[in-house]
């Protein structure tokens, strides 16, 4: 599906040396992930046990932390999966 109002441009730090000629080419083209592949989400138990015990021990209502995994096209070619196996709590400071 082509989301337009979603879709940001691409955009890089800037350096003093330059790989190619930034000068866009060609019409404008949408990519997103789920254009050609069926995703899949598959979360550890273990992780999201962590996740959640972390959560109910914050004293804030809002917290970051950061969940960590795996991207990965199934053998099919069809499909893409995410597999989140770690999680982190992060630091406060």
């Amino acid at each position: 599906r082509f989301v337009p109002e979603r879709m940001v441009p691409f955009s890089f730090p800037l350096s003093k040396c330059a790989l190619w000629d930034p000068v866009p080419v060609g019409d404008v083209i949408g990519s997103h992930i789920t254009y050609y592949r069926n995703p899949e989400l598959s979360v550890m138990e273990k992780t999201l046990r962590l996740a959640y015990r972390h959560a109910k021990q914050n004293e804030k209502k809002l917290f970051s932390c950061f969940l960590l995994g795996t991207l990965a096209v199934n053998e099919d070619g069809e499909g893409i999966t995410l597999t989140i196996d770690r999680f982190d709590p992060g630091r406060e400071v």
